[in-house]
């Protein structure tokens, strides 16, 4: 068996640990980002079979196993370009890196040129999984914002999939320049964003829902209903008498109450046998939940008169049930 059969026999045996891997890691850095209040999706993969042999083929390695560095992938993207530095720093400090980022924004006298800015951080994976050889496994961490990670994944497609020699050297060059665009729309997106905070009153149920979002992260991993959540939240804010200054207020609430939320996630949330099996407690798998249970507990009068007028009032009597208070 030759060194590239060997290594692919390999890749099979422990592809399941290796994502295993991969899918610690990403939800070890989905917690700290949330921590963090850096607004981002976190996603990850084990390398499928055939994309590992054809690389291992394509790029003639001298041992495949070592030289694919990539075999466990988690994906950070960020809102606008503003946020990379962030991710990055969180990456570095999260987990142990090993050799040096490796940051194409970095490369000097690249300036006229149009191409992908490569963010990758190679990293010991979260965890306790461990290869055939008792060496824990390394994970590549890719930084990217929303709009490089669109434009990364159609040149993939289209280049990669296809093999870049497959396509006109005019198709290529017009893929590349999007990047131009991806630049500007990155730059608009974080002057839009610096702008909105200097308008609190503007931005305020935002501003809100996202401080939530970032507390709710730390408790589950359940993607929510941004549109249930803003619906939810406008109500909310008329049962909140300091909203410019209530985010604070509302973290304190979740680090002092951790357990009770714990409990209630746990036993109400979206991976609950109440949620799963009777289809009810919808809004303890959203962030805005928590305002509800910290309102429930300094409020619940107020919250419930601005409610009654507004939603549905069984909804709020199951977050009640949930909470253990009485309406």
């Amino acid at each position: 068996m030759d060194v590239t059969e060997a290594a692919f026999a390999r890749y099979q045996r422990e592809r399941p640990a290796i994502e295993v891997a991969a899918k610690l890691t990403a939800a070890h850095l989905r917690r700290r980002s949330a921590r963090a209040k850096i607004s981002c999706e976190v996603s990850y993969r084990a390398k499928e079979i055939g994309s590992f042999v054809a690389k291992a083929q394509h790029k003639r390695y001298g041992d495949p196993w070592f030289q694919i560095r990539d075999k466990a992938g988690v994906r950070i993207v960020v809102q606008h370009s503003g946020l990379l530095d962030q991710a990055l720093d969180l990456v570095t400090k999260s987990l142990t890196v090993v050799g040096e980022p490796e940051d194409d924004r970095l490369i000097v006298g690249a300036e006229d040129r149009l191409q992908y800015p490569r963010l990758h951080v190679q990293v010991i994976a979260f965890g306790d999984q461990a290869g055939e050889d008792g060496k824990p496994y390394e994970c590549e961490v890719q930084i990217r914002t929303e709009a490089t990670d669109l434009w990364a994944r159609m040149s993939h497609k289209l280049m990669y999939k296809a093999g870049s020699s497959a396509v006109p050297s005019d198709v290529r060059r017009s893929l590349y320049r999007l990047i131009a665009l991806v630049e500007l729309y990155d730059l608009e997106v974080q002057r839009g964003v610096e702008a909105l905070a200097q308008y609190p009153d503007v931005a305020l149920s935002n501003r809100l829902l996202n401080e939530a979002e970032h507390l709710f992260r730390t408790f589950t991993e359940h993607e929510p209903r941004r549109d249930l959540s803003e619906e939810v939240v406008d109500v909310l804010l008329q049962a909140i008498p300091d909203p410019a200054t209530y985010p604070s207020r509302l973290a304190e609430f979740a680090q002092l109450r951790r357990s009770d939320l714990e409990r209630a996630y746990q036993d109400y949330g979206p991976d609950s046998e109440h949620f799963l099996r009777h289809g009810r407690y919808v809004l303890a798998s959203q962030p805005e939940s928590l305002i509800i249970f910290e309102r429930l507990s300094s409020a619940k009068m107020l919250l419930q008169g601005r409610w009654v007028d507004e939603l549905p009032e069984s909804m709020l009597n199951d977050m009640a049930e949930a909470w253990g208070v009485s309406l």
